[in-house]
């Protein structure tokens, strides 16, 4: 795939694709240092990661795209100066979520408070909150399709973008498609980093 891959390729999805959606992230994101770390367990490791997509579909102003023939996912927020997704994100520090994840429920949100300290409210911007493609479609550009088709659109309304790398890799991808890094990684105890990631509009 090359950059002129043509964006038909990426749509908005509806009601009827959640599951669709909530099986490429669950897949895509198996051996993700980050769900590792928050969900060890790899026989509990799959229900749970569906169940926190879920709650991240259930956010206010949530956008969910599939590429090609559902082997990518994406899920993007519009959120106004001032606000954070710690006011709503599964993540956030005062949400009781261990009647679903136990034990795991600690770490959701303790790294949810770390993250919800980095993230910028100083103005208006598109949060990335999860971006994932299957395992045997990795690396031939659905991530970069993705990108572009969701950033053309917040360039074309001066909109900045923010999100949080949970990979080298992605973190890579992220450089490529004009992010920079926002500080210094984030981490907590003994998890991995996660780079937060700015990106001006492109004019």
């Amino acid at each position: 795939m090359t950059k002129d891959t043509p964006y038909v390729l990426v749509r908005q999805t509806d009601v009827a694709d959640r599951q669709a959606v909530l099986d490429v992230l669950t897949e895509a994101f198996t051996d993700d240092p980050v769900a590792c770390w928050l969900f060890p367990a790899s026989d509990e490791r799959g229900r749970l990661q569906s169940y926190f997509y879920g709650q991240l579909l259930d956010q206010g102003a949530a956008e969910a795209y599939l590429i090609a023939r559902g082997e990518g996912a994406s899920v993007w927020r519009a959120l106004p100066a001032g606000q954070a997704p710690d006011e709503e994100h599964p993540n956030a520090p005062d949400m009781d979520q261990s009647s679903i994840f136990g034990a795991n429920g600690v770490r959701l949100r303790t790294l949810g408070r770390a993250l919800a300290e980095r993230h910028p409210r100083r103005e208006p911007h598109l949060y990335l909150s999860c971006m994932g493609v299957v395992g045997g479609r990795q690396g031939a550009g659905l991530g970069s399709a993705m990108l572009r088709h969701r950033l053309e659109r917040a360039d074309a309304d001066g909109l900045a973008a923010y999100l949080e790398a949970s990979s080298p890799r992605s973190r890579a991808l992220y450089l490529r498609h004009g992010f920079a890094d926002l500080g210094e990684p984030v981490h907590v105890a003994d998890s991995p980093p996660l780079w937060p990631m700015w990106r001006q509009p492109s004019r």
